[in-house]
């Protein structure tokens, strides 16, 4: 058993699988959510990536294991939920986290292959996801989901609808699904990020100028650290936010406030 650091949720014993975890947003939450005394199961493409993080949690005393998953691939995703249940006894939470972007362009520019695979990803990985992880909470007797929508499912941003289709369709699922498994002990919740420094957003942004702009949009004038969200992730995954379940919580620096 691993006890919670000081100012941490408890999340003791609880098995939390993170897909998209072998760097940013995914990262911050599976090192935070060891921290709270969960054990972690890391899961992404890179399972070289996964392994380390594990392996580094491993070192500071904490509980971390790595599987291989890619969320456009079905039997990955049940093979991950798998090794939740056969290696640490079951799953009691999960963070849907994978995620992918495209490229700005104006709709009618906007490849249909494109669009396809953003749609694959990002919300057909997080179906296949429940899928799989809700009959595993329910032998848990319930637990709770946290998906990863973008301020991009809230609101509209010129230049990128397949993105935010994608991420008004993981809303719109997860707040259904939330209503079909209220009364059955599992919570379903959104969280919304903003501009979140990761590798995906330097990415997709050409330079700091353009970095710059991006803070200068919101309220609090910058971009945040992908060690901001951790604890919000581990917050909605704790009984401390046992009232919740089908809301989508932003974490924008007040973007969405505008």
């Amino acid at each position: 058993m691993t006890v919670p650091r000081p100012g941490h949720p408890d999340l003791t014993d609880r098995v939390v699988l993170v897909t998209g975890a072998s760097q940013g947003i995914g990262e911050a939450a599976a090192r935070h959510l060891a921290a709270s005394g969960a054990v972690v199961v890391l899961g992404a493409r890179s399972t070289a990536a996964c392994e380390a993080i594990a392996e580094d949690l491993r070192g500071q005393g904490l509980r971390a294991s790595a599987v291989h998953l890619d969320v456009t691939d079905d039997a990955s995703v049940a093979a991950a939920v798998e090794h939740c249940e056969r290696e640490h006894g079951g799953l009691h939470a999960a963070f849907n986290n994978a995620g992918t972007q495209g490229p700005s362009l104006p709709l009618h520019e906007q490849d249909p292959a494109e669009v396809a695979r953003i749609m694959d990803v990002n919300f057909l990985g997080v179906v296949r996801c429940l899928r799989h992880e809700v009959p595993a909470l329910l032998r848990a007797g319930g637990g709770a989901v946290l998906n990863t929508a973008s301020v991009g499912g809230v609101i509209a941003a010129p230049g990128i609808g397949p993105y935010c289709a994608s991420k008004h369709a993981v809303v719109g699922l997860s707040r259904s699904a939330a209503a079909d498994y209220a009364r059955s002990g599992i919570r379903i919740n959104v969280l919304a990020p903003g501009s979140v420094r990761t590798e995906i957003l330097t990415g997709w942004l050409s330079d700091d100028a353009q970095l710059a702009a991006m803070a200068e949009g919101t309220p609090q004038g910058r971009i945040a650290e992908a060690s901001e969200i951790g604890p919000i992730v581990s917050w909605m995954l704790s009984d401390a936010s046992s009232f919740m379940t089908g809301s989508v919580v932003t974490a924008d620096g007040g973007y969405t406030a505008l």
